[in-house]
């Protein structure tokens, strides 16, 4: 191709090119959120109720505007307005979670410490703000989120995915959820976890490739869980490095066993020398 064909090429894709999305405004609005909801993450608590209404008219207000800039199912006031009729449910549900991840890991200093510097409990904080933009039909913005968080926290959820109440995540760098994964409620997931699909053919696009995890389930780190049709019973443990594409009844326990050999560091013949 030569050069001028090349910038007419160029030129004609930015053309038909949709309108870009004001990311960086979505991804402070979803601080400000956590802020409002959360004021041991703000750097001045609101002083009163009139300061609490007046700032959450703000947010209504400038999400609004943003909305304006996507192709939402609704009018974009209409939208703003549901999502903050919906705040009261999202902070219980935050709450939820801040005491799973409190009662599960002794390292953790209190909800507050949870709230304000754990990596686990912010990714499940912009995962549930953007499953409900999800749920509502907004295009691209709640994976837009959802990348936030991953570039963020190293934790990997697809705005789709459906994740009950007092969700756990110990650690969390690494963990993928897929988009039609379904978890329960009180389950804990360790880092390295993957809950993905057998396949990622185009045309399976529409049918349920993730995982379901029931109830009470805790997934060490390091496993593979992958498959639509693959249930883990509630109450299972699934230990690290699994790999599992089968379902497993409730109450199960299923660890990976590994062969690990030791030898008395004194032996001379037992040496390993190692070139990297």
């Amino acid at each position: 191709m030569s050069h001028d064909a090349f910038i007419q090429a160029l030129t004609q894709a930015h053309q038909q090119a949709a309108a870009p999305l004001p990311g960086p405004g979505f991804c402070h609005l979803a601080e400000q959120l956590l802020n409002l909801l959360f004021p041991e993450r703000a750097e001045r608590p609101l002083r009163n109720a009139d300061a609490v209404a007046a700032t959450l008219g703000i947010w209504q207000d400038d999400l609004t505007t943003l909305l304006l800039a996507v192709q939402t199912p609704q009018p974009a006031a209409e939208l703003a307005a549901d999502c903050v009729a919906s705040l009261p449910v999202l902070r219980e549900m935050l709450l939820l979670d801040a005491q799973a991840i409190v009662a599960a890991d002794p390292a953790a200093g209190g909800l507050a410490e949870v709230v304000v510097t754990y990596p686990g409990f912010y990714a499940i904080a912009l995962h549930r703000f953007a499953h409900g933009l999800y749920q509502r039909g907004v295009p691209r913005v709640p994976r837009l989120l959802s990348e936030y968080a991953h570039q963020r926290t190293g934790i990997d959820i697809h705005p789709g995915a459906r994740i009950g109440r007092s969700f756990c995540i110990d650690h969390g760098t690494g963990i993928v959820i897929g988009e039609t994964a379904v978890i329960g409620a009180h389950a804990k997931v360790f880092q390295g976890v993957t809950l993905g699909a057998l396949s990622v053919a185009k045309h399976l696009q529409g049918i349920k490739r993730h995982p379901t995890i029931e109830d009470h389930v805790v997934i060490y780190a390091g496993a593979t869980i992958l498959g639509g049709n693959t249930v883990v019973g509630s109450h299972s443990i699934i230990g690290g490095n699994v790999w599992l594409t089968e379902s497993v009844p409730s109450h199960s326990r299923v660890y990976h066993r590994a062969q690990i050999q030791v030898t008395r560091a004194e032996d001379p013949a037992a040496d390993i020398t190692f070139s990297i």
